[in-house]
């Protein structure tokens, strides 16, 4: 184990129950009422979400991992010598060492993560990993601008790291906007590692999000057990049940939070209604094709430059760099 004296540092900009709180009134005072994905992540949710990627039916982290770990040597040969690598969302941890052992000499590792406790057990195992690495890690929101640490020895370049598909929770405005963000961090020089789950038959996208042993459902319903405990929300979890539809002309799977009664919902002095039935969005995913994932990632001012498909073009990986 690594010891504290020995932890790499941590910048510590992580969001305050004030930030929850405004993104919790201004989710629900909308039409429909909505909630941020983003809060899923506090360490329940961060343990679901690792149960969740080790169900039969969740074939994202499973391809992914093939594909990374089969597509190695051509990515290490695609992206510059000495990088620094620069992860938005750390989770456990699994592909980031991947990425790390088969890289020309990385320089250092910057993940960015909103869950503090998820990000220094990620960081922890790393270290170990790969001692001659500087662990760097920042505890943010990495859809906002993030300054990103200077290794003490000089890097190559950026090589930012976006796995998992996760570009695909944001709708098309905030994905371009986090990509331009994204361009700026990688810098002239840089290139970025994107993930992106690919269009397929509508089944066996649905089933991933609506697993048989009810992990993503509970995952789900964390999100108001967790803004009842971080910002004084006083919903009850056994009022709402998970709802994850595939709508195949949005190319996207819609996940909400379905009232299952007539309630009320007192958040910082202030009362919102929900009928039966009604349904809080909190969740998008979207799914590309290679002309809209081009088409996203154009406006952003990138252009892909290498890409690998998993058998059946079950998910892709994408090297991006300035256009």
């Amino acid at each position: 184990m690594t010891n504290a004296a020995t932890m790499p540092p941590l910048t510590d900009l992580h969001p305050t129950p004030d930030d929850i709180l405004g993104d919790t009134l201004e989710g629900l005072s909308s039409t429909p009422k909505r909630l941020s994905s983003k809060y899923f992540y506090d360490a329940r949710g961060s343990h679901l979400f690792e149960q969740i990627t080790r169900q039969p039916e969740y074939y994202l982290t499973r391809v992914e991992l093939a594909l990374l770990e089969a597509s190695m040597p051509a990515i290490a040969a695609a992206v510059n010598d000495c990088p620094h690598v620069v992860e938005y969302g750390s989770g456990s941890g699994r592909k980031t060492r991947l990425l790390l052992a088969g890289l020309t000499d990385p320089v250092a590792y910057t993940p960015i993560e909103i869950s503090r406790s998820a990000l220094l057990a990620s960081v922890e195992r790393l270290a170990e990993a790969f001692p001659g690495i500087e662990m760097l890690p920042v505890c943010a929101d990495f859809t906002q601008p993030v300054p990103v640490p200077r290794p003490e020895r000089e890097a190559g370049h950026t090589l930012v790291f976006f796995p998992g598909s996760t570009l695909g929770n944001f709708t098309a405005d905030a994905a371009e906007s986090l990509l331009c963000s994204m361009r700026k961090t990688m810098g002239a020089r840089g290139q970025a590692l994107v993930g992106i789950d690919l269009v397929k038959d509508a089944a066996t996208i649905e089933a991933a999000y609506n697993d048989a042993a009810g992990v993503t459902a509970a995952f789900t319903l964390n999100l108001l057990t967790r803004l009842n405990r971080d910002v004084g929300t006083n919903f009850q979890p056994d009022g709402f049940r998970h709802q994850a539809r595939y709508v195949s002309e949005r190319e996207r799977i819609e996940t909400c939070l379905v009232s299952t009664r007539d309630q009320e919902v007192q958040v910082d002095g202030r009362r919102f209604h929900f009928q039966d039935g009604e349904a809080m969005q909190v969740e998008y995913s979207h799914k590309y094709t290679d002309a809209s994932f081009q088409a996203l990632i154009a406006r952003a001012g990138l252009k892909v430059v290498e890409r690998w498909n998993a058998p059946g073009d079950a998910f892709g990986l994408r090297l991006l760099q300035p256009a």
